[in-house]
Parts: C-alpha cells; sequence; structure tokens
C-alpha cells in the first residue's frame, strides 16, 4: 500500500513555516476580546511531491483549520506557506485564482458541499468553466471524471445532489476537486461519514486517482486505521501544535510521543495479546484559549516532570531517526527530563 512505499525525496512541493491561527473570543455588550483560541499555533511541516500525508488527532486539535489556512478559506495570523517554492500571499507570489487551480479540497459533508440546485454535471463542470474552458468543453471533462469515479455520466450527470446517495455525492465532489487538474488534493474527513464499505471504496478509488493523476494528499481523518491505509507519512496534532511526525509505518511499529502511544492503543484490535488494561489517556484536551505551560500535553501525561511545564519541546529528530521529528522532552538527550534520551517507558 502507498504507506509501505519507498520514501520520497527532493524539494517539497508545499512547505508550510510557523503557521499560525487564533481566533478572537469576544463577548459582553460591547463584544470585547476576552481571550483567543490558539486553534494553530506555529505549525511546521512539508509535503514532497507525489507523496500522502495523514494528518491525525482528537477533534478541535486544529486539523481541519491548518487545512482551511493552507486553501486560504481562512487567513493565517502569520507563518509562511511555500508552493512548488513561491510563496502563497507573498509579493510576486502566485494568486489565489492559481492557488485554488493548484490545490483542492474535499470536505467532510458531500451533500453541503455541492449546490442543491445544480445537477451534478454541472456541478463538475462549473469550474473548468469558471477558468477559462468552453461550456461543451467543461461538460465533456465532466462526464470524463464522473466516469472515473464510478458513475456513469448518463445516468447521473443529470442528478441533483438529493437523489443521490452520501459516498456517490462524495464520487462527485472527488470529480469536482479533479476537475481544474490541480496538483495537490485537501481531503479533510472524506470518508468519516460514510458507511465503512462505502468509505473503503472510496478509499479504494483515492489510490487509483492517485496514481492515475499523479496527485499530492493531505489526508485529515480521526481514523487511525484509514490514515495508515492510504498514507506515507503521519502527522500527529494536539491543541494546535504538531507533537510528532513520520512515516506511518515507522510511527505505528515505534511512536515515541506519548499522545501517539495513546492513540495507538485505542485502536480496536481483534488480536488478545495487543489489548491494553488500562487507558493511556484520561480526560479531556485543555482549553484553547488557555493552554498549558511549557508542553501543552503535560496535564494528561503520566510522565510529566517540572521541565515539561518550564520549557515548551522543540520539534526534532531523535538521533537514531532521522526522518521522525518529536516535541517530547522524554526523546532528546539534555533536556533535563529524567528519561531524556530514551525512547520512553516501554
Amino acid at each position: 500500500m502507498s504507506g509501505a512505499s519507498s520514501r520520497l525525496s527532493g524539494p517539497p512541493l508545499l512547505s508550510v513555516r510557523r503557521l499560525t491561527k487564533h481566533f478572537p473570543v469576544r463577548g459582553g455588550i460591547f463584544k470585547r476580546t476576552h481571550g483567543v483560541v490558539q486553534a494553530v499555533d506555529a505549525v511546521s511541516f512539508d509535503v514532497q511531491p507525489g507523496e500522502t500525508l495523514g494528518i491525525v488527532g482528537e477533534s478541535g486539535c486544529g486539523k481541519s483549520t491548518t487545512a482551511r489556512l493552507l486553501m486560504r478559506l481562512t487567513e493565517p495570523d502569520s507563518g509562511e506557506v511555500m508552493f512548488d517554492g513561491e510563496q502563497i500571499g507573498g509579493r510576486g507570489g502566485p494568486s489565489l485564482r492559481t492557488l485554488r487551480r493548484n490545490i483542492q479540497m474535499v470536505f467532510q459533508d458531500s451533500y453541503a458541499s455541492l449546490n442543491p440546485r445544480l445537477p451534478v454535471g454541472m456541478s463538475v463542470a462549473y469550474g473548468p468553466f469558471a477558468h477559462g474552458l468552453r461550456r461543451a468543453e467543461a461538460l465533456d471533462r465532466a462526464a470524463t471524471l464522473l466516469e472515473a469515479v464510478g458513475l456513469e455520466p448518463a445516468l447521473y450527470a443529470d442528478r441533483y445532489p438529493h437523489e443521490l446517495s452520501g459516498g456517490q455525492r462524495q464520487r462527485v465532489n472527488v470529480a469536482r476537486a479533479l476537475a481544474i487538474e490541480p496538483r495537490v488534493v485537501i481531503l479533510d474527513e472524506a470518508v468519516s461519514a460514510l458507511d465503512k464499505s462505502v468509505a473503503a471504496q472510496v478509499l479504494n478509488l483515492l489510490v487509483e486517482l492517485k496514481e492515475r493523476f499523479r496527485l499530492t494528499y493531505l489526508f485529515i481523518s480521526h481514523d487511525l486505521g484509514v490514515v495508515r491505509y492510504l498514507s506515507d507519512r503521519v502527522l500527529v496534532m494536539y491543541l494546535g501544535k504538531v507533537v510528532e511526525v513520520g512515516p506511518v509505518a515507522e510511527v505505528w511499529e515505534h511512536p515515541r510521543h506519548p499522545y501517539t502511544r495513546a492513540l495507538l492503543a485505542a485502536m480496536p484490535t481483534m488480536d488478545p495479546s495487543r489489548r491494553t488494561t488500562e487507558a493511556l489517556l484520561t480526560g479531556d484536551p485543555p482549553n484553547p484559549i488557555n493552554p498549558p505551560s511549557g508542553c501543552r500535553f503535560r496535564t494528561r501525561c503520566r510522565f510529566a516532570e517540572d521541565v515539561c511545564a518550564r520549557h515548551e519541546p522543540p520539534l526534532q529528530s531523535s538521533a537514531d531517526l532521522r526522518d521522525h521529528a518529536i516535541a517530547c522532552h522524554m526523546v532528546h538527550a539534555g533536556t533535563g527530563h529524567s528519561l531524556a534520551g530514551t525512547s520512553g517507558p516501554a
């Protein structure tokens, strides 16, 4: 599967540096700002051409906000996003029109993503038509893409969204995302609302389309099993921060951050030898308006020490795993943690 593919090298297609978005919280008669929700806080990562980067974490960790910032559906407060070597939003960089021609997004809600008053064939054709293609050519491209996603144009092109099932609507959304020939597709919980059997079909379709159209994916999901199936690398977020990133097989076999270990331990399994007898993670994430000092995970981490409250751990590669970066004082030597420089408790 793609997760077992060889590591990709070369300059990144998408490079994100210290991307930040804080949402003000206002209240009272005069709507004064009483605080800010630190939704995404200094997030950095790279995406190589042709790879699938999976982004995982609990609800509210900043996964979807990160995607919206990349698409400029939400303007970031600070940070830098480079696409193919050019800074997005910078002077001389690509315009939003060019950006959205190269990066498209498939959302979780398949019905809300489609215009209920347009036949699905026209919905797919609208993007190419808006970008200058003639109407007849746009409709021909829409028919080709509907066929590519497994929907016979003669049967489905003239139907409206309410006449389709959830899986069929999501196939239409995938076709619509591909209609203007993007290089990157962001899939934000694209199969989480679907029945498992239908989700499996859509996942297989995504694998086929990636190879056929030479796509790069950012795949956002809370389902770790799906992420492992589809991704080459995985990025783990907690409370607006990246806590671990690395090749998916390596992270699954050797998770270093306590939060990643807890997520993987919570996955359902049919193997009796892998059953857990105690919860590795308890409680809810802290309030993002007033996150903990230092390591944001420390209030839920059973290995937290004083250094975890005093200093925020940097996201950096460990000495023995060059392509595997972790933000934890236990992993890196010389931090002052009693387990510093180790792989953490067994």
